[in-house]
């Protein structure tokens, strides 16, 4: 959350960005301009890279409007790519950033070695954000249900990425009747996390699908995708039959458009 703050500040300064293959990528000569206020950041960003050679291989060239409105081939970064751009450049502007990184990087070290610390500061970000006590409780617990089912997953010769996709979308489709990007659309969000904009009632139902496809997991001892598959849809299932037995007895539909972040930005009444 704290990296997509640090790179907000770019979009303020009109550094081109573009969505490819599942992340974003940035124009390497704009964030050169913002960081060094270079009058000709193409020509240092070649000197840069023939100092430091090893800085090519973490870009790559896509298609951006160029400022005569022409389309062309410019060097381009993900995020990762940025950062390690960023630790090359010789500019007051962009100490901060190396700060900050080194501040991540030491963070992510100490919750290594204690788990908990990273709980508790992604707890304070919450709070920072004004979400109720009530709900973040939930969320940690949404998170610590995934993190169980993945690890199982991995264990048992699941794929991260695209396998992971499809397992949660399924164990999704079966809990709720709906696709995590149907279900994004729906409350109108792009890309942003949606379990971070879930009700509560979205929250239990989503960590109850999850435990389910674990439990169904380790029963079957299934091994590898295929068998990890008809666990997540079995999983996904009963936590459905759940949601529609609930619904049916609250006269109360756990699936909403409401985007939850939102109502507390309104100042809207929460379902806690």
């Amino acid at each position: 959350m704290e990296e997509q703050n640090k790179l907000d500040l770019f979009e303020g300064k009109k550094v081109r960005q573009i969505w490819h293959e599942g992340e974003m990528h940035f124009s390497v000569i704009d964030v050169i301009e913002v960081l060094t206020d270079s009058v000709n950041a193409r020509k240092y960003w070649n000197t840069l890279k023939t100092r430091e050679s090893q800085l090519s291989s973490v870009c790559g060239q896509l298609k951006m409007m160029a400022t005569d409105g022409k389309t062309r081939a410019t060097d381009t970064a993900n995020r990762e790519g940025i950062f390690r751009i960023m630790m090359s450049v010789p500019s007051p502007k962009a100490e901060p950033f190396k700060l900050w990184l080194a501040q991540v990087g030491n963070e992510h070290i100490e919750e290594i070695g204690d788990p908990e610390l990273g709980f508790d500061r992604l707890k304070s970000i919450y709070e920072a954000k004004g979400y109720p006590k009530e709900w973040i409780e939930r969320r940690m617990q949404t998170i610590e249900v995934r993190k169980q089912l993945t690890d199982e997953w991995k264990n048992r010769g699941v794929k991260e990425g695209q396998d992971y996709a499809i397992l949660t979308a399924e164990i999704a489709k079966a809990t709720f009747g709906l696709t995590p990007s149907e279900h994004s659309k729906l409350k109108g969000l792009e890309r942003q996390n949606l379990r971070d904009h879930m009700t509560p009632l979205e929250l239990i139902f989503t960590a109850l699908g999850e435990e389910a496809t674990r439990m169904n997991t380790i029963s079957d001892d299934a091994q590898g995708f295929q068998e990890s598959h008809e666990a997540a849809q079995r999983g996904g299932h009963a936590a459905g039959d759940a949601r529609l037995s609930f619904e049916k007895r609250q006269n109360q539909k756990v699936v909403s458009s409401e985007n939850y972040l939102k109502q507390l930005d309104k100042g809207e009444e929460t379902e806690d």
